[in-house]
């Protein structure tokens, strides 16, 4: 990935000494307005590639930053017109329009104004002086509040995602001040020299920073070093993050640098422009404008970005153009578009092209004719896969699934959220479930129907005790056993089935920093405390938590390097980006997915055949946790015989030696720790006896007396095994409601047994046939 760099034109600042454009800005994806040392606000369109002054500042205005208003605020177009808010050295801030003219000007600071910026909902404004003050404004242009004083100049400031929070620059420090007087600014040093730039992304919840110690930097939000790069040989005078937080860009004297959002470089360009003082991505996020030293505007196009799929490698060489090259046999297919490139997405062996007016779905069987949807206007910001639809998430419509012939197949609404600030990592896609992450309450996961985009069940969020960092839904199996793996503030990973009624999240992994489902069946890969960890049957910890650690894989993540990230866990291959940006693959044990389809279509002898074949521990364990979740006895009691769990199979001998199939089941169900659903088993198959007797084996004391009473049977029994199990405790009834009923009824054992003996022999004469209701 590069830049590809070009002057619109020569036209550009000129002040008769000095040449210097100090401030730019996009309106659209297409056009940008600058303004420079000679006064003039110019006008770039990169449509028809010409340039014209929209306005001539007055003499004493010296811009110094400027910033649009945001034109989306939670997916609703603005109504009022566009405006601008420009900083000037005269200590002003003025408000202008679209066509140049200055509605408003105020004294903002005493010196010049350095920063200005919208917040993010458009209901405020934050400006920073050369008087060491951060101000906050109103919309209109009145000043609410001071929310800092320093005794230095402050270069820099930016909102927080949220824009409750502002971070501004404060000689070698950087800060975090929160609106509230009450709460305790966030503060650190983050460089060895003055600090020029800090911007902070609100899809990642970054912050970069650059400096006069000729180093940029990345931090979280609480002030974490990512990433520190090596020092340059000029200072770092300009950076911005791009739209969707993938990238940013580093400006200094004659350097421009593209970075991935974790630090590492992808490319540095040597310019003949001077230092370049501000750095302005594009709404897309396909382009930057650079306003530089000797006056001049650069804009820099994001080509020759790469994708993968199994053999296809995709590779955008221009704006309009993508190569598509087939690596099993060769073949290259060259694909151009009359508009510019925005977002792109190769997975389940269909190809998703989006320009600035349309989505090109190309199926990997065939290049020449793809199916095309009009997108009326829109920009697409995210682009999700699954098997059987896709989905895009634009400033307009919000979330839409389609179907990979271009049907529209449903619109989840989302009541208050921005649109703008959903990621890859906060929504996620399957067949059958779309997951959304609360975007105010990070604790919160929204689920809908992709094929009506209805929220699932009652239509609550399923709610996790932290903030969620991360959601990923399993790609196969059927609706009901779909499962949403998810990592927590604590770097916690955890499961849930999230069509269950009553979904709860089971923790499966700590120290996680990345993961992903395989694409084939249903094994989960994660970067687990320097170890690269794959759990071939996540599913285990509904069937038998005892043997987790046995259905792992676990290798040594060293030769990934630090932090390493997954990017696909397709087949047995996993794909990773190590620290430094290097791509390395791992290849994993083929054989875990063919147990997977052996359990799937329920041919299990195959699959005792296959663990006899392959003698791995692991594969025993799979199996003995798919049957046990399958309810198949007769392989379970294999399977747990191979890996020496005695206790189990003499377990499984007694479920088998139950008459009735209800019975077995509903044992089977208890096994894997599922007393509820053991529970409902019984009940509906009218086994009240085997119910009431699982929860006097478990000393669930009072939900078998309330299952007695409320049956009308067997309470003399419930009370007569309490009485039993006090005695050899040598202790006293102590619950009132036992202490009454043992009161009004009397214990004989003669009859108790006989009630016994008699509800067996009625289990064992129900018909085999009879089938859960």
């Amino acid at each position: 990935m590069r830049f590809k760099i070009s002057h619109l034109n020569e036209q550009h600042h000129i002040l008769f000494y000095q040449k210097l454009t100090t401030c730019l800005g996009w309106i659209t994806a297409d056009e940008l307005y600058s303004c420079g040392d000679d006064h003039q606000m110019l006008k770039w369109s990169l449509l028809s590639e010409d340039t014209k002054q929209v306005a001539k500042l007055p003499a004493e205005i010296y811009a110094t930053d400027m910033h649009w208003f945001p034109k989306l605020i939670s997916g609703k177009k603005q109504s009022q017109p566009e405006i601008l808010a420009l900083g000037s050295t005269d200590g002003k801030l003025h408000l202008i329009s679209k066509n140049g003219r200055v509605e408003k000007s105020v004294d903002a600071h005493k010196g010049a104004v350095l920063a200005t910026r919208w917040s993010y909902d458009g209901s405020a404004l934050v400006t920073a002086g050369e008087d060491g003050h951060v101000k906050i404004w109103s919309r209109s242009g009145m000043l609410r509040s001071t929310l800092n004083q320093a005794a230095s100049p402050v270069y820099s400031t930016v909102w927080s995602p949220d824009s409750d929070q502002v971070l501004h620059t404060f000689g070698k420090e950087l800060i975090i001040k929160p609106l509230q007087p009450t709460s305790k600014p966030i503060q650190w040093k983050a460089h060895d020299g003055v600090i020029l730039k800090a911007d902070w992304n609100p899809i990642n919840n970054l912050i970069i920073s650059g400096g006069e110690d000729c180093k940029y930097k990345v931090w979280d939000s609480y002030g974490r070093l990512l990433y520190a790069s090596q020092a340059h040989e000029f200072p770092v005078t300009s950076l911005s993050w791009s739209p969707d937080g993938e990238l940013f860009a580093v400006g200094l004297f004659n350097t421009l640098r593209l970075c991935d959002r974790r630090g590492w470089s992808y490319s540095m360009d040597k310019l003949n422009t001077g230092s370049i003082f501000s750095i302005a991505w594009s709404s897309d996020g396909t382009q930057l404008a650079g306003a530089c030293g000797n006056g001049q505007v650069i804009f820099a196009n994001v080509v020759e970005r790469r994708l993968e799929w199994k053999n296809f490698e995709i590779t955008i060489t221009d704006s309009k153009t993508i190569n598509v090259n087939d690596v099993s046999n060769d073949s290259k297919e060259i694909l151009d578009f009359r508009d510019r490139i925005i977002k792109t997405s190769l997975s389940h062996d269909h190809l998703l092209v989006t320009t600035t007016t349309q989505c090109y779905i190309y199926s990997c069987k065939n290049w020449n004719t793809p199916i095309i949807i009009d997108l009326k206007d829109s920009t697409v910001s995210l682009i999700l896969q699954s098997e059987k639809y896709f989905l895009f998430v634009d400033n307009i419509n919000g979330i839409q699934i389609y179907s990979y012939e271009g049907r529209l197949v449903s619109s989840p609404k989302l009541i208050g959220v921005r649109t703008d600030l959903l990621n890859k990592h906060t929504v996620s896609l399957s067949n059958d479930t779309l997951a959304v992450r609360d975007v105010k309450d990070e604790r919160l996961i929204y689920l809908f129907e992709t094929a009506s985009g209805k929220a699932v069940g009652s239509g609550k969020p399923i709610q996790h005790q932290l903030e969620i960092i991360e959601t990923c839904l399993d790609q196969c199996g059927p609706a009901m056993e779909r499962q949403l793996a998810i990592i927590d503030k604590n770097r916690d990973v955890y499961l849930a089935k999230v069509r269950r009624s009553e979904a709860a999240f089971i923790k499966l992994g700590t120290m996680v920093s990345s993961l992903a489902w395989n694409d084939a069946c249903n094994m989960l890969a994660a970067i687990q405390d320097n170890h690269f960890t794959i759990w071939y049957y996540p599913s285990v910890v509904y069937a038998d938590r005892d043997i987790l650690h046995l259905t792992q894989y676990e290798k040594n993540a060293s030769e990934f390097g630090k932090s390493p990230q997954i990017l696909s866990f397709a087949d047995n291959y996993c794909v990773m980006r190590r620290a430094d940006g290097a791509v390395v693959t791992t290849c994993t044990s083929p054989y875990p997915a063919v147990l997977h389809e052996y359990a799937n279509k329920n041919r299990w002898a195959d699959a005792v055949k296959l663990c006899r074949f392959i003698k791995d521990p692991a594969m025993w364990a799979c199996l003995a946790a798919m049957s046990a979740y399958a309810k198949d006895l007769s392989t379970a009691e294999i399977a747990y015989a191979a890996i020496d769990e005695v206790d189990k199979v003499q377990y499984i001998t007694y479920i088998k030696d139950i008459p009735s199939r209800e019975g077995r089941n509903a044992a089977m169900a208890l096994f894997c720790r599922q007393s509820a659903e053991a529970e409902s088993i019984l009940l509906q198959a009218g086994l009240i006896y085997r119910a009431i007797e699982m929860h006097i084996n478990n000393h669930n004391w009072e939900r078998a007396l309330d299952l007695a009473i409320k049956n009308k049977t067997h309470v003399d029994t419930v009370l007569a095994f309490r009485q039993k199990y006090l005695s050899k405790l040598k202790r006293q009834e102590t619950d009132k409601k036992f202490a009454k009923y043992a009161q009004e009824v009397t214990i004989d054992w003669e009859k108790i047994n006989a009630k016994i003996e008699n509800e067996l022999q009625k289990e064992k004469e129900r018909p085999t046939t009879t089938k859960r209701k």
